[in-house]
């Protein structure tokens, strides 16, 4: 139980869970920070999109420029399976680098933090998940609050990802979400408190 995965759906609470895992001292690695870190400007990445898509997708100071990357994903319906053959490979060995070394540092437990881990199959790389869960009408009234956006776009943007009952029915641990911050770090100080006493180092 050395590494485990932290996952949920969109406005569920999984970016406050890891941060509440952070603040308790356990190192958290974020996936989306290893999806930029690969395509870097220099990087082995941004040379293979580049190669494959041209330089159109750079900005004028040579990094990834999203926006064009974006539409071309959206033009191309082989372009987003190109992209992933080439980022998804790289995250991995990023992801692998990370996790080694916080472990050769001496930290017992590593949490990795990805939206999608179930959707991609990742979830199988780690021996736990945790996934952060709340109810639908929940999850509803957060995107349309956070992002300013009306019910049909919001309920178009939660439908972008598997349903949060997919996604529980893979975890080994569920955090529910559905009542304030306090509630939520009780809850996340009980699992850590569970974990650790079922895997004590």
């Amino acid at each position: 139980m050395a590494v485990i995965g932290l996952t949920g759906g969109i406005a569920s609470g999984k970016s406050t869970v890891a941060q509440l895992l952070r603040d308790k001292g356990v190192p958290v690695i974020d996936a989306d920070v290893a999806a930029r870190a690969v395509v870097a400007p220099g990087t082995p990445g941004l040379a293979k999109l580049v190669q494959v898509f041209g330089d159109t997708i750079l900005d004028a100071e040579g990094a990834l420029n999203r926006a064009s990357m974006r539409a071309r994903i959206g033009s191309d319906p082989n372009a987003y399976a190109q992209l992933n053959a080439i980022t998804h490979p790289a995250i991995r060995v990023w992801i692998g680098d990370k996790i080694a070394a916080e472990l050769a540092q001496g930290h017992p437990r590593v949490v990795v933090e990805a939206a999608l881990l179930v959707e991609t199959g990742g979830y199988r790389m780690y021996p736990t998940l945790v996934v952060v869960s709340c109810e639908p009408e929940t999850q509803l009234k957060r995107v349309m609050s956070r992002d300013q956006q009306p019910e049909d776009q919001a309920r178009a943007f939660i439908a972008t990802q598997l349903p949060l009952a997919a996604k529980e029915a893979v975890a080994t641990y569920v955090i529910r979400n559905d009542a304030g911050l306090p509630e939520l770090a009780q809850a996340v100080d009980t699992l850590w408190e569970e974990i650790t006493q079922l895997d004590p180092k």
